[in-house]
């Protein structure tokens, strides 16, 4: 990737870990009781463990697209980091993914407890829509409102939590290519579209404008399922930080066990292709977007 791009998404990590930091802490807010220790610790290590923060460095990159307030679409991205956190915490349990490992480090149910990594998960995702629904966020009700119902959408039973269900599913039975399809758009991409989208949104895009940008999001979402699939029967776990080879060990199905990875590397470039097809209408302005789109197809962990 162009040094300027990497230097810039670096800065942006930097921001989002700074304010992720700052709002999972043991000080009180209104209305609050006591923060446990012992939660707040495992909460802590659910987020601020080396994520690549794209989802909020896409509601940040969609927002200045539109020239939406730094300030809020932090703020934006954060609580969708909260909720994409309580998502892998919750994955990693044994009676789900059953991992030990992520991002290199311990999962939250091996550094603490089951229990404790099902209440941690449980807090970022209220956390998450406390966020939001702060005016801090955003200082019109409405447009806060509206974040938190297509955030609630994107993941609940239509969305993440649909796509899981259906991915623990895929272990016992053999999904199509449209089946799979669905599944992805879901687990990964929903949360991904949110991100592009809530952007717009934050920035005032026209109906049309949040349309394209939406769309953008679900191609990239697909792209970096693509890629992930594709990392998880090429590359090594030391590489990841995680464990690799789990879905071909658990029968899961996905494109490229499907497909296999010569066509699936060809349908990660037509992602790709697409995703620059989107962004035209908006000239050089969007040039970060297109790199980033760059960064997810050629990744490496």
């Amino acid at each position: 990737m162009p040094l300027d791009f990497q230097d810039h998404f670096s800065k942006t990590v930097s921001l989002i870990d700074v304010e992720l930091d700052r709002l999972l802490t043991p000080k009180l807010n209104a209305g609050e009781i006591e923060r446990p220790s012992n939660l707040v610790k495992a909460m802590r290590h659910g987020v601020l463990n080396g994520g690549k923060r794209l989802r909020p460095f896409l509601v940040i990159e969609v927002g200045a697209l539109f020239g939406a307030s730094t300030n809020e679409t932090l703020l934006c991205g954060c609580a969708l980091e909260c909720l994409h956190s309580y998502s892998l915490v919750h994955d990693d349990l044994p009676a789900m993914d059953d991992d030990d490992l992520r991002r290199g480090l311990p999962t939250v149910h091996k550094a603490f407890d089951e229990a404790t990594a099902i209440l941690a998960g449980d807090a970022l995702l209220t956390v998450a829509f406390d966020i939001l629904s702060s005016p801090k966020c955003h200082p019109a009700a409405d447009v806060r409102c509206e974040l938190v119902s297509l955030l609630a959408r994107a993941a609940g039973q239509g969305g993440m939590i649909g796509g899981q269900v259906l991915d623990i599913e895929a272990e016992t039975s053999a999904p199509d290519a449209h089946e799979i399809r669905i599944l992805q758009s879901m687990k990964t991409g929903a949360l991904i579209r949110f991100a592009c989208e809530a952007g717009a949104v934050l920035g005032g895009a026209s109906k049309e404008e949040r349309q394209n940008m939406a769309d953008f999001g679900k191609t990239i979402g697909l792209a970096f399922q693509l890629a992930d699939d594709l990392l998880d029967v090429t590359s090594s776990s030391e590489d990841m930080g995680k464990r690799v080879g789990k879905d071909a060990e658990q029968g899961k199905g996905t494109l490229v066990g499907l497909y296999g990875i010569e066509k699936t590397r060809s349908l990660l470039n037509e992602s790709l292709n697409e995703a620059e097809v989107l962004l035209r209408p908006f000239g050089d302005e969007a040039d970060i977007l297109r790199q980033t789109a760059r960064f997810v197809v050629e990744r490496s962990n």
